[in-house]
């Protein structure tokens, strides 16, 4: 090492993305039980892969839902790709994990944020904030996607402001 200096900041944040990677890796098959994840992403970052529209919508960043329609869930070391319905139209979006900024998993009550690569911005907390895994509120009871105009079963997307720290 030429710095001398231990990046345990970078390590811990490796650590859990691994999480979220062996997650999805789990999942590629489906989930198990009532398990459903969101996944908040910049859509900004390089190598973020998803169509012109979506993008105009969510400048910044996007949360998806992968619970119960999904499809072609492919996780690599670096990213995963995955087809999700956005009213009716089915849609491939490509994730670098280096992208992804919170991933939540409500029905364990599991959840965590990242912070983004050095050079691109202070996250709310500031350099150097403290991300710790994050309990989750309970899910809600009811399934309904924040469009009225959608059936539940197709893939939404939600702000997650509600669970992030302020």
């Amino acid at each position: 090492m030429s710095s001398g200096v231990l990046r345990y900041d970078k390590m811990v944040e490796d650590a859990l993305k691994g999480v979220l990677r062996q997650a999805l890796r789990e999942c590629e098959n489906g989930l198990p039980g009532n398990h459903h994840f969101y996944i908040t992403f910049r859509t900004a970052a390089d190598g973020v892969a998803l169509p012109d529209y979506l993008r105009a919508k969510y400048p910044v960043e996007m949360t998806i839902v992968i619970q119960h329609q999904f499809w072609g869930l492919e996780v690599d070391r670096d990213k995963f790709a995955i087809t999700l319905s956005f009213k009716g139209i089915n849609e491939r979006l490509t994730v670098p994990f280096a992208a992804v900024t919170a991933f939540a998993d409500p029905s364990a009550k599991f959840g965590l944020q990242f912070q983004p690569p050095a050079g691109e911005g202070a996250a709310a907390g500031g350099e150097g904030a403290e991300r710790a895994p994050t309990p989750l509120p309970e899910a809600p009871a009811s399934n309904e996607p924040a469009d009225a105009g959608e059936p539940a079963d197709k893939g939404q997307v939600i702000a997650l402001d509600k669970f992030r720290k302020k």
